[in-house]
């Protein structure tokens, strides 16, 4: 059921008529029957304009019934006059005036002359108009004439010369360029263009033509407007573009002989102004077009007139229409590279497609000549399809899409060319589809061209040339800005093959070749794939395809269900049952699948649901959730399994640390919930009609009551337990879970008029509920707070009506003491404690009245905005309050900071103004006092202290030592910044103890009113410490909330400028004085926290004044920014501005003034402040002075930087490159910094935001020939300065020359890279770059050498590479050379290497060219082999040919086919190895520069070789020459033998990969790595003893963990001398020993892979060995250890559940398996999601071991933590009664339960120091809650004593648990009755500890009372 929206009721204003027409109607009307105008005199008296348009349209019946001779009536004439002059009347809007023309278009005909007659006078009356601002009236009306009004269009022709002369008059008289006037403007152009086409053809071609009529001088008037406007850059954009329109229409219809008409556009196009060929009429009226130089805007207009005016079908224009049509493409494509405005560039990529649409429109089969220059093959189509290629990417939207439309028309411009011959074989479509598929998946254009190729040349051609497509765009689907384009894409292919294979011959087989090709991979993703990537293949792949074919479906589900059992997945993968949910989740919201359909069949059991509940993956949970909430229908009706399924969600997934899973569960349970309000409607509208309805049989149409009252009772349960869910204690994200549902359900369920709600949240509440929401304020999370408040704003009469006023009053006291708290989160308490109390009716008698004196004008109307009334209230009491702290905090700012910040009860009087309807205030005047005394409030703090904020170095102002130099020296800062400030605190001990009672004493006797902060605080602030953390806080924070209320206060300001000074709260000469205190105070802050936040303020003030009607307010920014520009240039000495700290807060006082500029205008202000700032950033040759130029780079870094300015930013930023490289030149430090600071602004601008760690990735890159198509300044400017460098670092002599620039333009230019897309047509080539890329790679610079590598990789074509690098290894010198310079030798060989990296990971792969190029590199570099041996001399030019042949190494090992054709090269590789230095040892000292590199390399290769040597076709060969290469001169052991670490690490990670394809069974057992990993566990075994380096260490541990300790086991006695207890003793001790985490999680897994190895094989072990390793385990999960150590942990727990903790038989004692349970229950509390995730796999072997052994019914085989801890205690609970135990097991789980520490522990008074710690937010584990394990501990507690036969333990043993859980019940009830009133809120981590304390002992005394009457009761029964 669909159900419907309330339609919106039309307005429509109705109209009246003066007192003459009404008069003239009353003459004419009859009293006894029904005439015309007494029909027209009753219509004009009706107020209705409804009525009216019923009342029209009885008029034509009327007149159709009058006979012929009735046209000479005058009752007709005077009828049909007042018509006319209503019709003209009337707005252009109103449906009055559409319903007149309609009715008058069926007038009949011999009435047509008098009403033309009539409506031609009222025509003739409008347009002698001669006000400006009434044109848009008598334009509008033209319109309306004109639009399907026959009566209309015959007027206009009889008033021609009038019409066209008011439409030239009117188009001359509106050049005042303001907005209303510019659209009355462009709809005057409309309106003429109108009349000219519709009056073509009405008019004879004699009037048009004729020189002498009165038409052709309007026309020639006309014209001269439209080409005046076309030229004027003053007018907006829109204007101008339709001038263009309209100046080739009006030409049009004036040009003769119209063949020549084209050749005239042609000529102003080329700018030939060939005037003696023109007419004279037009060169007189278009003088300036035919004689002027025309701009690019002009030429863009004319074009786009030229395209939509002109007739292009079907070449009718002849030749000159055709050569038009190429001058138009060729003018288009030279303004690509100079038009870069967004708008410009935006019109532009339009015009183009409009341009492809005409071309395509001209062909017609005899126009060779055209079909030649439009084929694919010609230059256009080139130049076209660059432009596509370069602005595919392009960051505006709109362009990127007409980018697809041009590719798209390009195509089918070439297929309609070719018509004749086949598409597949066609040179152009192979060429472009091969280039296409060249391209990386990470350009975005390539998805949308290979969707236009799939159009033209269907998917199966595309597929055949590579059949993987379909899986790589689905491994693309990981990246969610690439998704969208991809999924397109997909489905353009899918849904194409599809039509391909039913339209052919195999009709019957196709679905299941279909399904092979898009849905299997499909599957295999979703069962194995990353989050991310199934993630978005669900939600923009999985829809499409299922639309395409809903039958696949079944397919689906029949794959996915057989191999759901085996493949459950895990944390990181979905697996086969996350696959299935996510297919069915969506299959049911759209419609797909009825779910009771499937679960009846048994397609999906309820089990199934169950798992995905409360699977590890968070993604498969809320795809399991989605299942039950998401329907198509609105109405379907929830099921009872439903309900229930949904209840256990909620047990067990409310505590999701993951924000957007949080967020995925409240939006999805408010799917469900609006379900059972449809439906539950829907119900009672059934029980209602229960009579009719008997004649169904459709179940829930019999009972509709039942399932009502199911509804009501699952939603109760579901309340229930959402407000257990905020026990205290409970974590931030239950909070927030349950909060959100709540909120949902009170809102969705809210009572509406004249409909029964199934459930009421606010029968559900109770005081103890409302208590507990009300707690929910002290959390430390805001976002709990704003839930907890609209929760209780949503239940407010019942709230208020549960408060008591004692509770209420405590409150209100509470929040008043938390105002002034120091604790920063204390006062976003107390104002959500007083938002909330101010909406009670009665808080003035009860609370407010111990506070202020009794008001008596404030109570005289009761029944007046409490709200308001209360509001006003609380701040006038804080205002007092704090008016007189900052009295206070003039005289000790110190003192103020430690005992009363002034900052909280400012944000609490922010917060409360927040609360104020503020358009609709009663006490008018009060508030204006309130609001000026705010405002002097405000700068009086602020003057108290912004000296702190305001001094050079805020955050260290005093400092913790006081020895006396300091002192001196800080008391000396003290008086220069705070003259104010009397206290001699310096010369003093820190504390001031009596010093600050006395001082409150004295200000006590003096104080103007009663002064409420002194007795407020009482005895607690006798000792007050101050650190400087605190008086910067206290700073700043007040400085935040000032800047905050001031822009609160500015939003009072009346956007309507009113003469009357009462409107507004706030007056003008208060908010330009606002504006002028946030002037200062941005200027001079240096706390970034307080310049930050009054620049939030500030920007509400600029919003404020850009609203306002009042020109001098909307003014103020514009000067205001003059100002500051002006005192920036000036860099006048006296000056204030902070220069330091990035200008601080200077660029945000430019950013806030330019963002209120309105964004649709010409940006004037903004190309002002950068043309300024450019200026004054750019390097002058004599700098007056640094500053202006250091402020300059700053504030243009954050304008860069500022979202807001989007892309009206970017036309200025090849400038801001320009202006950065060049202040990199600048000797002045400071100047450098900026420069720095900027270029990486504008590089994040210009390649998007860095996502990845990756510095090679070609996400956050460009091609070359898209950067410069965008930024064509930078070209010539990049060269030159690379030139510059390349010249400084060539000079012969030996001296070390290092440009500034030189990083800078390689890191911009490494930025870009190769496309197989860059044509030949662009102006831009890459290839003047390329030599001077080189030099570079020779400089003296380390990082810029490699660098230079980088960046020759994108100037240089792919299919170049060979070239070049051959040219750049004959480059290098022979052995023989005598002049060798290293640095010269180094950056070729890292040029070579990058670029050799390129080509190696190509798409040419297979290619015969690229065959032949690898075939000639790989002799060229055995020409050089000398520079990889002794003769070269420089040890790090080694190292780097050495990785140029690692790389050919492995890439010719890696494929198989060729590792045999080069022969030579392997040979000479085992030379190289011979004779390297790890074969005839080292002579060099380990200082040497490079060796360490060199040994690196050598090794790489060494590894590289044995690897590909050791494949299994050479070892079994019998030729010579693989015989000759098979044995390697140097083994893996000689390597592991090395003395140099990093030879060794190499080697034992090499030996680690290999392990671990054995291990994975990917290598065949028989060859391959395993020859070489023979005999090698001795050899490691040696090592463990010996070896020093960690890293080495911690690798040889790993392998060892690795291998099969079969094998390892009998070599421990012959390598290290040791038993196997010896052996576990010294990896026990390897954990004490060490300091590394990792070494000592690697030993602690293998020494536990050692124990139950031992174990199994029942070998001994002595009872100190396993009783150390217990206590290591214990120890590793300890809270404060590190992640890596838990996940140890949980991995050694996972590998011994099955042996020890849930064996038939204890193995290990009682007691050190109980220690062992415990360490798994904390770690299923662990705060880290992984180490939760690790030991609910604990759990899991735990049900699969149990399933297996006991053959038992559903068992949960994978689990989040909150299931598995309760598995936990129910398993543990379990093993102790299969061990016989739970005599001696229940009072150490009793203990648990008990917890071990005293209440007292943490509560007694802290140190004064601790108490001061600003920040400090409670335990540190957000996740943990103490009271859902305690509970589940009880739950599993109760069942067991609950058991029959159950052993039970002593009678002593439960007396003394029950006697010390008394005790610790008495002294925890002490203890929270000593705390003060409202502990919750003063006291919050006390009221806590103490709350869960009671919490559990009552549950423990409740289990022991059970167990003893249990007892008691067998007793009995033995007795007897």
């Amino acid at each position: 059921m669909v159900l419907k929206k309330k339609k919106k009721e039309i307005q429509v204003d109705a109209f009246s008529l003066d007192c003459q027409q009404l008069e003239k109607l009353q003459g004419f009307s009859k009293a006894e029957e029904q005439n015309l105008a007494s029909l027209l005199l009753h219509c004009a008296q009706l107020s209705n304009g409804i009525q009216q348009i019923q009342c029209i349209k009885q008029i034509m019946p009327l007149v159709k019934a009058m006979d012929q001779n009735s046209a000479c009536d005058p009752m007709l004439k005077a009828c049909l006059e007042i018509l006319g002059e209503t019709y003209f009347s009337l707005d252009v809007k109103n449906p009055l005036k559409k319903v007149l023309a309609s009715s008058l278009n069926g007038l009949p005909e011999w009435f047509m002359t008098l009403a033309v007659q009539s409506f031609v006078c009222c025509l003739r009356e409008e347009l002698k108009t001669t006000d400006v601002y009434l044109y848009r009236k008598v334009l509008d009306n033209l319109a309306s004439c004109m639009e399907d009004f026959n009566l209309g269009m015959m007027n206009i022709s009889n008033t021609l010369s009038s019409v066209l002369t008011c439409s030239a008059l009117s188009n001359n008289g509106n050049r005042i360029v303001q907005t209303r006037l510019m659209h009355d403007l462009l709809m005057a152009i409309k309106v003429a263009m109108m009349l000219v086409q519709k009056l073509q053809e009405n008019i004879q071609g004699s009037l048009w033509k004729n020189h002498e009529s009165f038409v052709w001088q309007s026309m020639c008037n006309l014209l001269k407007s439209s080409s005046d406007f076309l030229m004027d850059e003053t007018l907006l954009q829109t204007v101008q573009t339709t001038s263009g329109l309209a100046f080739i229409l009006f030409t049009k219809a004036m040009y003769e002989p119209a063949e020549e008409l084209p050749s005239l556009v042609s000529d102003l196009l080329c700018g030939s102004r060939k005037l003696a060929g023109m007419p004279a009429w037009f060169v007189n009226n278009c003088g300036a077009l035919c004689t002027e130089q025309l701009s690019d805007s002009v030429l863009l207009f004319l074009c786009h007139g030229a395209l939509a005016m002109l007739d292009w079908k079907s070449g009718s224009m002849g030749e000159n229409g055709e050569k038009l049509l190429l001058d138009i493409a060729s003018v288009l494509l030279s303004l690509s590279s100079e038009l870069k405005e967004s708008s410009m560039a935006t019109s532009l990529s339009r015009i183009l497609a409009i341009w492809t649409n005409s071309a395509l429109a001209a062909l017609i089969p005899d126009s060779p000549n055209l079909k030649v220059k439009l084929n694919g093959n010609s230059e256009v189509v080139g130049k076209l399809l660059e432009y596509v290629y370069t602005h595919w990417e392009h960051p505006l939207d709109a362009v990127r899409h007409q980018s697809k439309l041009i590719f798209r028309n390009l195509l089918q411009i070439h297929r309609t060319i070719i018509a004749a011959s086949d598409e597949k074989s066609d040179p152009f479509f192979a060429r472009l589809t091969r280039r296409l598929l060249s391209l990386e998946w990470h350009v975005k254009g390539k998805y949308a061209s290979l969707a236009c190729l799939v159009e033209c040349l269907g998917t199966e051609n595309i597929l055949q040339l590579d059949r993987s497509i379909p899986v790589q765009i689905l491994n693309v689907m990981n990246d969610q800005s690439l998704a969208p384009y991809a999924s397109d894409l997909l489905e353009t292919m899918f849904t194409n093959h599809k039509v391909q294979f039913t339209s052919g011959s195999q009709k019957s087989t196709w679905i299941d070749q279909w399904h092979d090709v898009w849905v299997s991979p499909l599957l295999q993703i979703l069962c194995e794939g990353n989050h991310d990537q199934t993630t978005y293949i669900i939600d923009y792949y999985l829809p499409k395809l299922l639309r395409c074919s809903p039958d696949s479906l079944s397919y689906m589900i029949r794959i996915l269900q057989a191999s759901a059992d085996a493949n459950l997945g895990s944390w990181s993968t979905r697996g086969a049952l996350g696959a299935l949910m996510a297919c069915l989740r969506t299959a049911r919201a759209h419609g797909h699948l009825e779910l009771s359909n499937i679960m009846s069949r048994g397609l999906v059991s309820t089990e199934s649901i169950k798992q995905g509940l409360v699977h590890q993956h968070n993604q498969v949970c809320i795809d399991a959730l989605g299942l039950l909430c998401e329907t198509h229908r609105s109405t379907e009706i929830v099921s009872v399994e439903e309900m229930q399924l949904i209840l256990f969600f909620i047990t067990y997934n409310l505590n999701s640390q993951s924000p957007s899973v949080r967020q995925q569960i409240c939006s999805l349970l408010r799917k469900l919930f609006c379900r059972i309000r449809e439906s539950s409607q829907v119900l009672y509208k059934w029980e209602q009609n229960k009579t009719k309805q008997e004649l169904f049989e459709d179940s829930p149409k019999r009972n509709p009551l039942g399932i009502l009252q199911k509804y009501q009772d699952f939603l109760s349960s579901l309340c229930d337990r959402l407000f257990e869910a905020l026990f205290p204690g409970s974590s931030h994200p239950t909070r927030f879970s349950a909060l959100s549902i709540l909120g949902s359900v009170a809102e969705i369920f809210s009572v509406q008029k004249g409909q029964e709600q199934v459930f009421r949240l606010d029968q559900e509440i109770n005081s103890a509920r409302v208590r507990t929401l009300i707690q929910c304020f002290a959390s430390t999370f805001e976002e709990v707070k704003v839930l907890a408040f609209e929760l209780l704003m949503k239940l407010r009469d019942v709230v208020f009506s549960l408060q008591d006023s004692e509770s209420l009053d405590l409150l209100f006291q509470a929040a008043m003491d938390l105002s002034t708290s120091t604790k920063p989160y204390d006062c976003v308490t107390a104002s959500y404690l007083l938002n909330f109390l101010a909406y009670h009716e009665d808080l003035q008698h009860i609370c407010l009245g111990k506070w202020i004196k009794h008001n008596p004008q404030m109570n005289e109307d009761t029944s007046v905005g409490t709200v308001e009334k209360n509001i006003l209230a609380v701040i006038k009491l804080l205002l007092v309050n704090v008016e007189e702290e900052i009295f206070q905090a003039k005289k000790s700012l110190l003192q103020a900071a430690a005992s009363f910040p002034m900052y909280g009860r400012v944000h609490c009087i922010n917060g409360a103004l927040q609360q104020l309807p503020l358009n609709n205030l009663m006490f008018v005047t009060e508030w204006k006092q309130i609001v000026a005394r705010l405002i002097l409030m405000s700068y009086e703090l602020s003057a108290v202290v912004s000296p702190v904020v305001q001094s050079s170095s805020p955050e260290g102002l005093i400092p913790m030592d006081i020895d006396s130099e300091t002192a001196d020296r800080l008391h000396m800062i003290l008086k220069e910044i705070q003259p104010q400030d009397t206290n001699d605190y310096f010369m003093q001990a820190k504390m001031l103890k009596e010093h600050c009672k006395i001082q409150s004493e004295k200000l006590a006797e003096h104080k103007p009113m009663e002064n409420i902060c002194t007795e407020m605080r009482g005895k607690e602030s006798q000792i007050c410490d101050v650190t400087a953390q605190m008086v910067l806080v206290c700073c700043w924070r007040s400085m935040k909330e000032v800047s905050l209320l001031l822009g609160t206060l500015c939003k009072l300001l009346p956007t309507q400028a009113s003469s009357e000074p009462s409107h507004g709260l706030i007056t003008v000469e208060q908010v330009k004085n606002i504006g002028d205190y946030f002037k200062h105070h941005l200027m001079q802050s240096r706390h970034r926290g307080a310049f930050e936040l009054a620049y939030a303020g500030f920007v509400q003030l600029t919003e404020t004044l850009s609203r306002c009607n009042s020109e001098s307010l909307r003014k103020m920014p514009e000067q205001w920014l003059r100002c500051v520009l002006e005192e920036i240039k000036s860099c006048d000495p006296s000056s204030t501005l902070c220069a330091t700290r990035r200008s601080a807060g200077i660029p945000f006082y430019i950013q806030a003034l330019l963002a209120s500029e309105p964004k649709k205008g010409k940006m004037d202000l903004l190309k002002m402040t950068i043309k300024e700032l450019m200026s004054l950033a750019s390097p002058s040759s004599e700098p007056p002075s640094a500053i202006p130029q250091v402020h300059a780079l700053n504030i243009l870094r954050a304008l860069f930087r500022d979202t807001r300015l989007g892309e009206n930013i970017m036309p200025y930023v090849a400038d801001g490159i320009q202006a950065a490289i060049l202040g990199f030149t600048s000797p002045i430090w400071a100047v450098r910094n900026s420069s720095t600071l900027l270029f990486s602004a504008l590089i994040t601008r210009i390649f998007g935001v860095k996502r990845g760690k990756d510095e090679n990735s070609k996400k956050n890159r460009m091609t070359g020939a898209e950067f410069f198509s965008r930024f064509p300044s930078l070209y010539p400017f990049l060269l030159k300065q690379l030139e510059v460098v390349a010249n400084t670092l060539n000079s012969e002599d030996e001296e070390l020359k290092i440009h500034p620039s030189l990083f800078l333009l390689l890191l911009i230019l490494g930025k870009l890279y190769p496309s197989p897309m860059d044509g030949t047509y662009s102006a831009l080539s890459m290839a003047p770059f390329v030599p001077f890329i080189i030099r570079c790679g020779h400089s003296p610079v380390y990082r810029s050498r490699e660098m230079s590598g980088r960046a020759l990789v994108p100037f240089v074509m792919i299919n170049e590479v060979p070239h070049t690098v051959l040219s750049l290894l004959k480059g290098l010198p022979d052995s023989t050379s005598l002049c060798i310079r290293q640095n010269n030798i180094h950056g070729t060989l890292l040029q070579v290497s990058h670029l050799l990296q390129s080509y190696l990971d190509s798409k040419q792969l297979g290619n015969s060219d690229f065959e032949q190029g690898l075939s000639d590199i790989v002799t060229c570099i055995g020409s050089k082999l000398w520079l990889a041996k002794r003769p070269n001399p420089c040890l790090v030019t080694r190292a780097a040919f050495l990785d140029v042949l690692v790389m050919l190494s492995t890439h010719l090992g890696n494929s198989q086919k060729q590792g045999m054709q080069f022969v030579e090269f392997w040979e000479e590789m085992n030379r190289v190895i011979s004779e390297c230095e790890l074969m005839t040892g080292i002579p060099y000292l380990t200082a040497v520069p490079g060796l360490v590199q060199y040994l690196q390399s050598i090794t790489k290769l060494v590894i590289s070789v044995l690897s590909v040597t050791s494949a299994a076709d050479i070892q079994s060969s019998s030729s010579p020459t693989a015989m000759k290469i098979a044995k390697p001169p140097l083994s893996i052991v000689h390597l592991l033998h090395s003395e140099f670490h990093e030879v060794r690490l190499l080697a034992l990670e090499a030996v680690l990969l290999w392990l671990k394809k054995v291990n994975a069974k990917q290598i065949a057992k028989e060859g391959g790595v395993l020859c070489l990993l023979v005999d090698l566990e001795g050899v490691l075994l040696s090592m463990t003893l010996k070896e020093k380096n960690l890293e080495c260490f911690y690798k040889v541990l790993e392998i060892l963990y690795n291998m099969d300790l079969r094998n390892v086991l009998p070599k421990i006695e012959c390598s290290i001398k040791m038993n196997p207890n010896e052996f576990l003793t010294w990896s026990l001790d390897i954990m004490d020993n060490s300091n590394s985490t990792e070494v000592r999680s690697m030993a602690l897994k293998f020494a536990s892979k050692f124990v139950v190895h031992l174990l199994e094989n029942h070998q001994q072990i002595s009872e100190e060995v396993l009783k150390k390793w217990v206590q290591q385990l214990i120890y590793f999960c300890g809270d404060e250890q590190e992640t890596e150590m838990l996940l140890a942990a949980a991995e050694v727990f996972r590998s011994i559940t099955s042996l020890l903790l849930i064996s038939e038989k204890l193995v290990l004692g009682l007691s050190d398996t109980l220690a062992m349970w415990k360490c798994v229950i904390l770690l299923l509390q662990n705060e880290d999601l992984v180490v939760r995730d690790a030991a609910a796999e604990v759990l899991q072997v735990a049900q699969a071991e149990k399933k297996s052994s006991k053959g038992a019914g559903f068992m949960f085989r994978v689990m989040n933590a909150p299931l598995a801890l309760d598995l936990a205690f129910g398993t543990l609970c379990e093993q102790l009664q299969q061990w016989g135990q739970t005599c001696a097991g229940i009072p150490v789980l009793l203990e648990w339960l008990l917890g071990d520490s005293d209440p007292r522990g943490g509560l007694e008074p802290s140190a004064p120091e601790e108490d001061e710690c600003l920040f400090d937010k409670g335990e540190v584990n957000f996740w943990a809650e103490k009271l859902t394990s305690a509970r589940l501990l009880g739950k599993h507690l109760l069942l067991l004593a609950q058991a029959t036969h159950l052993a039970l333990p002593d009678g002593g043993e439960l007396d003394r648990l029950c006697r010390r859980a008394q005790d610790q019940a008495q002294l925890t009830a002490r203890l929270l009755t000593a705390l003060p009133p409202s502990p919750e809120f003063l006291k919050t981590a006390e009221f806590t500890k103490l709350a869960i304390q009671n919490e559990q002992i009552s549950l423990c005394l409740k289990i022991l009372n059970l167990l003893q009457s249990v007892g008691k009761g067998k007793d009995g029964n033995l007795k007897e």
